[in-house]
């Protein structure tokens, strides 16, 4: 009868350890990743920016009322002009001959006018002798009553050419400044033909372009204000006073006016001017666009807290050129990674590298 060999009781236990080691053993940690980060910003007040310039509410085109050639230009652009002041005359030659040719019609018509009365007066006095017939004196009534509707037209052309004349000075009714000359001396313009642009310096506003997407957010802003490119310290409260219901064909966005409210005397028309608009709504963060992440179950970012990245559901509100408003789920001062995410796993120890926002890279 053979007997069995009994399995070595050495190897038997080697072969315990070695399997109880294998089950004990931690895995190896993740190596550091280098990341750039960046702070969360709130979103600060006056955010939307639109640039415009300071313009005049009341703008008008400056024309003769008379036709004729330019003799001389009084004034130049830019200038500060008074009521009455004269800013241009037309040739006086034709608008005086004008006006002595309706003077010598209203003497004839006068003169007309007196012949015919006499005539009248002389009939009157025949058909009351019986010497005349009554047709003859009615001829010479209604010759006399000719007369002095004829008369009456002469007084009217006259008053029109005397006027017509003074029309050959061109001047302004109220305080203006002259933004721009379109004509000339020695150069021929017609009835209505603009020579000067003014612009009424008593109101100004700020012009700017608001594209489609933002006309609800400049209706609802709670106010606005106005800053000015050549003196950034001063800051203008300002109101909508125009927005225009149609958009330019040229570059498809709605014209607006701002009004300037109780603007300073360096406030000059021509500056350039930006508005800002104090937007409506509950407190929201500004982050990179690069930083935001969505791998299919919603958008998230990926936090620094004590040198390890672990991502975070956020709900967004709108993107905008500058990075995405967040409106829940972050807090301003987190840091969050901008550049380096692709590669992360939740936990991972990270290098953080701070980069320099787009205020500071200028």
């Amino acid at each position: 009868m053979s007997k069995t060999t009994p399995f070595p009781i050495t190897l038997l236990c080697g072969l315990a350890l070695l399997f109880a080691g294998c089950q004990g053993e931690a895995p190896p940690p993740l190596a550091s990743r280098a990341v750039l980060v960046q702070a969360v910003a709130p979103l600060a007040v006056g955010t939307a920016t639109y640039t415009g310039e300071i313009r005049a509410r009341h703008e008008l085109d400056l024309a003769f009322r008379v036709g004729g050639k330019l003799a001389a230009r009084l004034v130049d652009a830019g200038a500060e002009i008074k009521p009455g002041q004269p800013l241009a005359r037309l040739d006086p030659a034709d608008l005086e001959l004008a006006a002595t040719a309706a003077r010598a019609q209203l003497a004839g018509a006068e003169s007309d006018l007196a012949t015919a009365s006499a005539e009248r007066e002389r009939y009157a006095g025949l058909l009351a002798k019986k010497f005349v017939s009554q047709a003859a004196f009615e001829a010479k009534d209604n010759a006399a009553n000719s007369a002095r509707a004829r008369l009456e037209q002469a007084r009217s052309q006259s008053r029109i050419s005397g006027n017509q004349a003074a029309y050959g000075t061109l001047s302004s009714e109220f305080p203006a400044v002259v933004t721009a000359v379109l004509a000339d001396a020695g150069q021929v313009v017609s009835a209505g033909q603009a020579v000067f642009r003014l612009a009424r310096p008593e109101e100004k506003e700020v012009a700017i372009a608001v594209a489609e997407s933002r006309i609800a957010e400049l209706k609802a802003a709670k106010a606005l204000s106005v800053g000015l490119w050549a003196n950034p310290e001063v800051r203008l409260r300002g109101e909508l006073r125009e927005l225009s219901p149609a958009a330019d064909p040229a570059t498809r966005t709605y014209a607006a006016r701002i009004r300037l409210l109780d603007p300073p005397p360096e406030v000059r028309l021509g500056m350039t001017a930006r508005v800002f608009l104090d937007a409506a709504g509950e407190a929201a963060l500004l982050v990179p666009l690069a930083a935001v992440v969505d791998q299919g179950n919603g958008p998230l970012v990926w936090v620094v807290a004590e040198g390890k990245a672990n991502p975070r559901p956020i709900r967004l509100s709108r993107f905008q050129e500058d990075g995405a408003v967040v409106a829940a789920g972050l807090q301003a001062g987190e840091l969050v990674v901008v550049a380096g995410a692709a590669r992360l796993v939740v936990g991972q120890a990270v290098d953080a590298r701070p980069v320099t926002p787009p205020a500071g890279q200028r």
